[in-house]
C-alpha cells in the first residue's frame, strides 16, 4: 500500500522547503485547518536526527504563530497521531468556542451545526506569507 503522504499532496501547499511542506485541508467545518508533513517517509519523531526534531516543530510553531495571529482562535489544537498514516505530520487546527465540536476533539462528536466556509485567496496569502515570516524569525 502506497503512503499518501508520499503522493503529491492533493491539498493547497501553503509553504514547502525540501524538508517538510505546510498544506492547508480545505475543510469547510475548520477552513484554517493546516497540517505539517515530512517529505520523507519516517513514521516517527524519535527516528529523526535532533536537529531534524527542532525543524519540524519549528515548522509546527510557526504555522501556529501564523494562525493565532490571523485568527485570534480560543485554542490551537496540536496532533500528531500517524495511527492510519504512519508517516509524520502535525494537524495545526484552530479552534473556536462556536466550531461544530468545541469544546471537544474535532474528530469527537459534534455538538453543534457547523457553519462551513472556506478562506478566500487573499486570506490563504497572508497565511502563507506570516507562515514563511514566523520561519525566518
Amino acid at each position: 500500500m502506497t503512503c499518501a503522504l508520499c503522493k503529491p499532496t492533493p491539498h493547497e501547499i501553503l509553504w514547502q522547503d525540501d524538508f517538510c511542506r505546510v498544506v492547508l485541508l480545505n475543510d469547510t467545518d475548520y477552513p484554517a485547518y493546516c497540517r505539517v508533513e515530512l517529505l520523507a517517509h519516517i513514521k516517527e519523531m524519535s527516528d529523526l536526527p535532533p536537529p531534524d526534531r527542532v525543524r519540524m516543530m519549528k515548522t509546527v510553531f510557526a504555522v501556529e504563530v501564523a494562525l493565532r495571529e490571523m485568527f485570534n482562535p480560543a485554542k490551537i489544537n496540536l496532533a500528531s497521531l500517524g495511527n492510519k498514516t504512519p508517516h509524520i505530520h502535525w494537524h495545526v487546527i484552530p479552534r473556536f468556542e462556536n466550531d461544530k465540536h468545541f469544546p471537544n476533539s474535532h474528530w469527537g462528536e459534534a455538538l453543534r451545526e457547523g457553519s462551513p466556509a472556506q478562506l478566500n485567496e487573499k486570506t490563504k496569502i497572508a497565511l502563507a506569507d506570516k507562515i514563511s515570516v514566523s520561519l525566518h524569525d
